[in-house]
């Protein structure tokens, strides 16, 4: 027999890990509810998006997906739009695009259960809109991991930074922290199904605050490395402003932290600091380089640039140029900029042209992959721990990650495969701007 198509659902995720993780507590809920999962949007009888609304144009793309879809409508199919878009557009959606039955915002999920019901009533509008003022934390016992080694864990949701450039602290509300004792009971849970990789997300990771005042976000960090059976705990996204040496300390004295350090400047001139409202220096942002720097162990440090924010002159961009150099990091994400609805930054006159800030955008790609070239020979000749990942077969290679996130590609016997989840040790071979390629050590 088959299903119920009423009862069927397909969900596609844009965005970051923090949806990601979102969209895997939201099927888990689904299933909860009794729906069923389907892999096409024509087998599926309620279809929704996950949105994120950081990236230029983010809400037209969402727009012009549901187009795209809309001729389904005639089949009794019915849409939802979830996360950051949704958020940020709310009923306005409903007029743009008539056929869509759902809108629910992050801060909402857990009134999810209801919103079905409502859906399977037949409301033609169910919505589901938290302001900035919510307290709730979406925590579910029904999440739906998508890898069976390594599960994230949300210890923070919102934002109360107020970047000038930036739309979550709109879209994801403010900032509210889970206790320390529910994240441990999530991280023991997850070692007892096997999992070995715990990364604990938030919007700004390290401006955790314990509810019940137990831990601090260091301290969470350490006894999350200490439960039973995890073997790697890595954390994103951090911010600079509430960085502590603290952080760097619990990554030397428990092995299992992960000697990895995501630490967005956005920009390495103070004048441009000061316009994005990021409230640090460049000096006061290097010191916390300094400390990683002096760690006793090597911690591989990336981080995020916006190119081209109004007012950023030559000599603005070429301080960001220079703290590239100065920094070395192993990765950087780099972006122009574009301008995003409710965002302070709007009311700044962007006269950059869109040409420009291109050019600037290659210019600091090109001279962050020459950063990594370099940085990426240094490894070559040295054993590393890798978790294996996959397999290509086109390759002939093993695919797996090191402590450092280090893509580290491998070869190993045939007749002594690795299995993925297992931790090996891979002697890198050759190096790439990006990679790593090694062999097994047998």
């Amino acid at each position: 027999m088959s299903p119920d198509p009423q009862k069927t659902f397909y969900l596609e995720t844009f965005g970051c890990q923090m949806n990601v993780h979102d969209s895997e507590k939201v099927i888990g809920t689904l299933v909860h509810e009794g729906y069923r999962q389907v892999q096409t949007v024509e087998d599926a009888g309620l279809v929704l998006y996950n949105t994120c609304s950081i990236r230029d144009k983010a809400e037209q793309k969402v727009f012009n997906r549901l187009n795209d879809y809309k001729k389904y409508q005639k089949q009794g199919k019915k849409f939802a739009v979830l996360g950051c878009v949704a958020q940020q557009e709310g009923e306005k959606i409903f007029e743009r695009a008539p056929y869509v039955s759902m809108v629910c915002g992050s801060a909402s999920y857990k009134n999810l259960p209801q919103m079905l019901v409502q859906i399977e009533a037949g409301n033609q509008r169910v919505t589901g809109l938290d302001d900035r003022e919510t307290e709730d934390c979406f925590e579910t016992e029904f999440t739906a991991r998508t890898n069976p080694h390594r599960g994230y864990i949300t210890i923070i949701e919102g934002c109360d930074k107020f970047c000038s450039y930036c739309v979550v602290p709109f879209t994801r509300g403010k900032e509210r922290s889970r206790t320390t004792e529910s994240v441990l009971a999530e991280a023991r849970q997850m070692a007892d199904l096997g999992y070995t990789e715990i990364q604990l997300l938030g919007q700004n990771v390290n401006s955790y605050k314990d509810p019940a005042g137990k831990r601090t976000f260091a301290e969470l960090l350490a006894a999350v490395g200490e439960v039973p059976g995890i073997r790697r705990v890595r954390f994103t996204t951090s911010h600079p402003r509430d960085f502590g040496r603290d952080i760097i300390d619990a990554i030397d004295a428990v092995p299992t932290l992960c000697d990895h350090v995501h630490l967005p400047v956005q920009s390495g001139s103070d004048r441009i600091l000061n316009a994005m409202q990021r409230l640090y220096t460049r000096e006061q942002y290097l010191d916390r380089i300094a400390w990683m720097k002096s760690a006793k162990r090597e911690i591989s440090i990336t981080s995020d640039i916006i190119v081209g924010f109004p007012g950023e002159t030559q000599e603005d961009f070429a301080d960001t140029l220079s703290l590239l150099d100065e920094v070395g990091y192993d990765a950087v994400f780099a972006f122009k900029y574009s301008p995003r609805p409710n965002t302070p930054s709007l009311a700044l006159e962007d006269a950059i042209p869109d040409e420009e800030k291109i050019r600037r955008l290659e210019v600091v790609n090109t001279r962050q992959r020459a950063i990594q070239t370099a940085n990426y020979k240094k490894y070559i000749g040295a054993i590393s721990e890798v978790m294996v990942e996959g397999r290509n077969e086109a390759r002939a290679q093993w695919m797996g990650r090191t402590s450092q996130n280090k893509t580290l590609n491998f070869t190993a016997p045939a007749d002594a495969p690795p299995t993925i989840g297992s931790y090996v040790q891979v002697r890198a071979t050759a190096s790439f701007p990006n990679s790593l390629l090694g062999e097994l050590v047998v």
